[in-house]
This record gives structure tokens, sequence and C-alpha cells, in this order.
């Protein structure tokens, strides 16, 4: 018996739309230098200055530079939170002002207002500390706060307390895929009538001695110590890994009429969402893409259309052999007619973010359909002939958007795609 369409059965729902960003990234502590360097092409990857890493094989990451929590925080709120919390909540309030409901003159019901924040990790740094703590001080020594800090709800938490959100709140965990899970499970809220307002992303900050190690010892990152900001190379030939990066990113969807009836300023609209697995393994990505090729499939299914309507593909490209051949393959079984399609991956300027990735790249994604125009991938130098997409490597392009797509995909197999499309009004 044939398999029915893949949206048969599912309600139209309600519209949904982006009308709030914020971003704390390697590039930039807020929105808009965040996309100016990317525009520009600045690499933010550099030598580890967090603590001493001369003895790991990667000595490199993408850090978040001069990051002050008390401009968005006060000091007694900041000490309680984890690195990535304080990057979810300050990114949060910033979308939250962005949107215009931080206003005293916005209306909203703060029961219908939720938040869905994802981190593939979540406080490891404060684990880190704590660990040395118990190891050296003993066991009443642990702060009482630890296991609130270190939890990866708690971005979602302690965003919702900031704001006063009381609707649908929790955390996707899903690997680097966490940020893009959270968006659309966002998206699918509002679309079926669970809530008006969701603010949602992902956040990350593990680039710490224990988190560094980690990813040493599973062989996942470049070691091009020497050349840092030449070290995350998406989709060329001579890429060795990818490079740990850390930050927020967040996004404020909203019911469409919710959004006219307060006049606010549209970013676009989300109008699909596919969520996967490979069930294939751990680490490695099913080398076909099959996986990541269905969630794309869903999400165009959903947003009712072919593949060859995508204008652009905010790629997941991680710089690492295996995933950025396997997503080149998904891309072409998934879109078909891929003749008319660019692909880029912020990566390559601010490293692989894990959990917050998807919510970095899906702000990326709603800037570059607003404004039309994509940013690049740069210290792309040697083509790979299983890496045979048009990547826009020559600096940022201006391009009119429809329909764009955001890929994430993460360790365990899971796979998130979201579609974002141009918003005419």
């Amino acid at each position: 018996m044939p398999s029915p369409p893949l949206n048969e059965g599912v309600p139209m729902g309600r519209r949904v739309v982006v009308t709030g960003l914020g971003a704390i990234t390697p590039v930039g502590n807020n929105l808009d230098k965040t996309w100016q360097a990317l525009l520009e092409g600045r690499s933010g990857i550099d030598k580890i200055t967090r603590f001493d890493a001369s003895e790991y094989p990667t000595q490199i990451a993408a850090e978040v530079k001069d990051f002050d929590p008390l401009e968005y925080l006060d000091r007694k709120e900041a000490r309680r939170m984890d690195r990535f919390t304080q990057f979810a909540v300050s990114a949060a309030l910033m979308a939250w002002q962005d949107c215009g409901l931080a206003s005293a003159q916005a209306e909203v019901d703060p029961e219908r207002v939720g938040v869905v924040i994802g981190a593939g990790i979540g406080g490891m740094e404060t684990l880190h500390e704590q660990y040395y703590t118990l190891f050296y001080k003993g066991p009443s020594r642990i702060s009482p706060f630890f296991v609130p800090m270190m939890i990866p709800d708690m971005a979602a938490g302690q965003t919702s307390i900031a704001i006063g959100a009381k609707g649908p709140n929790f955390a996707a965990v899903s690997a680097c895929a966490s940020g893009t899970h959270s968006i659309g499970e966002a998206f699918r809220l509002i679309k079926y009538g669970c809530a008006d307002v969701m603010v949602c992303g992902g956040a990350e900050a593990a680039i710490s001695p224990l988190g560094l190690a980690g990813f040493c010892a599973a062989r996942s990152l470049s070691t091009r110590n020497d050349d840092p900001q030449r070290a995350s190379r998406p989709f060329d030939a001579e890429r060795d890994g990818f490079v740990m990066g850390e930050g927020a990113g967040i996004l404020v969807l909203e019911e469409l009429n919710h959004a006219l009836a307060r006049g606010a300023r549209i970013y676009c609209e989300i109008v699909g969402y596919g969520a996967t697995a490979d069930a294939y393994h751990v680490t490695a990505p099913e080398p076909n893409g099959e996986g990541a090729a269905r969630a794309i499939k869903l999400a165009l299914a959903e947003a009712g259309i072919s593949g060859a309507q995508v204008d652009y593909v905010n790629a997941h490209g991680t710089s690492t052999k295996l995933n950025d051949a396997m997503e080149t393959k998904a891309i072409k079984a998934a879109l078909g007619d891929v003749s008319n399609l660019a692909v880029s991956s912020v990566k390559s300027m601010i490293g692989h973010l894990l959990g917050a990735a998807g919510g970095v790249e899906g702000v990326v994604t709603a800037l570059s359909v607003y404004h039309g125009v994509l940013t690049p991938t740069i210290n792309y130098q040697t083509p790979d002939p299983e890496c045979d997409l048009d990547y826009v490597t020559e600096g940022a392009r201006k391009r009119q958007i429809e329909y764009a797509i955001s890929n994430s995909f993460g360790f365990g197999g899971h796979n998130a795609v979201i579609v974002l499309k141009y918003y005419r009004g």
C-alpha cells in the first residue's frame, strides 16, 4: 500500500511570523554587530583565552569576547546563572526589545507567551567548577545553585522569569539540532493555537577544559592551531574538523494577526518544520543523508512547496569530512533541481555553536530573507568533488529570497529543518 502524502491530514493552522531577533556570538555581542561582521566575512576564531589549552591537540575556538552580562542582568541574577544561561537571557531580552513587546505600552497575555530554548550540553562550565570544588573542598562547599545553574532547561526557565512568560516552557536537547528543534516546536505551538507568542532558539557555552577535552578525544575538531581564522572551512576539500563556538541566537515568533494588530515589524514567515532521526550511529551521520533529506522533505511538505522553489540553504556546514558531504547529498536528494540554489555556512566565521547553532543560524536566515542578502562561506579555496553546490564564497551576495531553509543535524542522528518565507503583507 503506498504511503500517504507527507502533509495529508495536517490542518493548515495559523500563520507564524518572526518579529524579534537577538544574538550574542563570537563576532558580536548584539544583533547589529553580528550581522555586520558576518556580511563582511570576519572570523571570530582565535586562540583560546579562557583557560590554558597548550596541552590540547586543538588550541583554538570561537569565543564570545568582552561579554558583560551586567548589561542585561543585575549582579545577583548573573552570579546564579551559568555562562550559557547568561547568553540565552541576554539574547532573549534583546529579541524581546526588538519585537516591541518590552514596551510599557505593549499589551500581551503572559499566559499566551511561551519559551523554548535549547542547549546541547548546558552548564558545562559550572559542572567543571563544581567538580573541582567537590574534589578539593568537599561536598559541604558545593553551591546550592549548582543544579539549577547546570541543567539545560534553565535557559528557558530564566528567560520566562525575565520576561514574565507563563505559557509553554521547555528546552529541546538534541545536541547540535537543539536550536532548530526549539524554533520548530515553538512554531508548531503557535500554529496549532497553544500560544500567541514564543521566544525560542538556542544557547551554549561549552568551551571549557572538560568540553574541549571531550571533543578532542572524539577527534572532531580542527587542529589548525597556527592559522585559527582559516581553520573552519565548510565544503572545502582540505577541511579537517569543526571549531567549537559559543553564544546564543533567539527569535520571537508571533501569530500573524497578533503581530498585525499591534503594528509589529515582520522579518519573515515560518512555514515549515521537519524533524527525523538517522537511527544509524551516535556521532556519524548516515552517509547518504537519508534522514536529513527526509527532514527537508517534511519541512517542504508542511510549507506546501517544491524543492525547486527554495532559493537558499543556510547549511549545517560544520567543516567535517562526513557532515559536509552528507549534507550536500541530502540537499540534492530532497530538493531535486538545485540549479538556482545558493548555499552558505556561517560556521566558517563563528565556528560550531553546538546547541546554539540552530538558534544563531535561524536568526541569520531570517535576516537574509528580510534584507535580501546572503552571508558568505569564508575559507573556501579547494573544491571537493563530493561538495558541488553553489556555495556563497565570493563575499556577501545580494539575492531576493522567497523561500529559505535552515538545516541542523546533531550527534545521535537528530535532524531538524525549518522553512522561512519572505513576508509580503
